[in-house]
């Protein structure tokens, strides 16, 4: 059966769980965090236009804060980062007209976003 606590140090022990159910939690939502972060760069390269494919291949995922109990990556193109707004929404053309938006980041992020969700909450559940 369970341990026995004195009345005395139940809420030290009861602190002790909680603090252990912390921990744990953190580090599967660290893992969460980093995965939707690489799930999210690997679809925007593979749905990135691709006249040379330099602007699909500079995709990065990057560590932007990290204590102990968070973490937040950033997705970012390392040197192509002029080219996402253009591509994303469309931009006015040198003789006139529009060229066509190409979507590919904001598909991503939303599908990032709700596999995070999805991971945190079997992660919290299991």
């Amino acid at each position: 059966m369970g341990k026995t606590v004195k009345i005395d140090d139940l809420a030290e022990e009861v602190m002790k769980g909680l603090t252990e159910y912390s921990k744990l939690a953190t580090a599967d939502m660290k893992k969460a965090v980093k995965k939707a972060g690489n799930d999210v760069r690997k679809e925007i390269q593979s749905t990135a236009p691709k006249e040379t494919g330099a602007y699909a291949k500079s995709w990065a995922v990057k560590t932007t804060r990290e204590s102990a109990e968070k973490l937040e990556v950033t997705v970012h193109s390392k040197n192509r980062y002029q080219l996402a707004h253009l591509l994303e929404f469309g931009h006015a053309k040198r003789g006139g007209g529009r060229t066509k938006a190409q979507p590919h980041i904001a598909p991503a992020e939303e599908n990032g976003i709700n596999a995070l969700e999805k991971a945190i909450e079997k992660a919290l559940k299991g």
